[in-house]
C-alpha cells in the first residue's frame, strides 16, 4: 500500500473548502401568491395578462435581493416565444386562488413593476421566461418566500 504524499494541512484546507456553501445569485424575477389572473383579449390567444396577488419582486441590478412583498397586480405583454409564454400564463391561471407560492420570470431579462389595485392597466412590462412557472414548497426560510408568508398571514 502506498503512503499519501499530501501534507495534513492541505487535507484540512481541502475539507474546509468543500464544506463552504457558495451562495449563487437567484435568477427568478418574481415570487408570488396569485389571487387571480385576467387574460386579454381572451384566454385562447391572450396578448396581455394581469396577475393579481402578493409579490416579492427582484431588485434591479442586485442578484441576491428582493423588494419587500407587496399586494397589487403585475401587467405583462406577450414577448418572445408566444407558445411558451402562453403556457406559462395558463400555469399562472391554474394556481390562482390557491395557497401555492410560485416563482417565474428572469431577473436578467427585466423585472416587473407591482401596480396598485386602483391603477389603470397601461404600458405593460415585457414577460420574460426563465425555467417556467415553478411551485415553491418548503423554502419558507428563504427571504422572498418568508416575505410572502408573513404578508399573507
Amino acid at each position: 500500500m502506498r503512503k499519501s504524499t499530501i501534507p495534513p494541512v492541505a487535507v484540512v484546507l481541502a475539507a474546509l473548502a468543500a464544506a463552504t456553501v457558495i451562495h449563487a445569485s437567484d435568477r427568478v424575477a418574481v415570487y408570488a401568491k396569485v389571487d387571480r389572473v385576467a387574460l386579454e383579449p381572451n384566454s385562447e390567444a391572450p396578448n396581455t395578462i394581469q396577475i393579481w396577488g402578493v409579490f416579492s419582486v427582484a431588485q434591479k441590478n442586485n442578484p441576491n435581493d428582493y423588494l419587500p412583498a407587496s399586494k397589487g397586480y403585475l401587467y405583462y405583454t406577450l414577448a418572445g416565444n408566444a407558445d411558451v409564454v402562453r403556457r406559462e400564463w395558463a400555469d399562472l391561471k391554474s394556481v390562482a386562488g390557491t395557497s401555492e407560492f410560485v416563482a417565474f420570470g428572469s431577473r436578467w431579462e427585466g423585472v416587473p413593476r407591482v401596480r396598485q389595485p386602483s391603477e389603470a392597466p397601461a404600458n405593460p412590462d415585457r414577460y420574460s421566461i426563465n425555467t417556467g412557472v415553478t411551485k415553491v414548497r418548503g423554502r419558507t426560510d428563504y427571504a422572498p418566500i418568508r416575505a410572502l408568508v408573513d404578508f399573507t398571514r
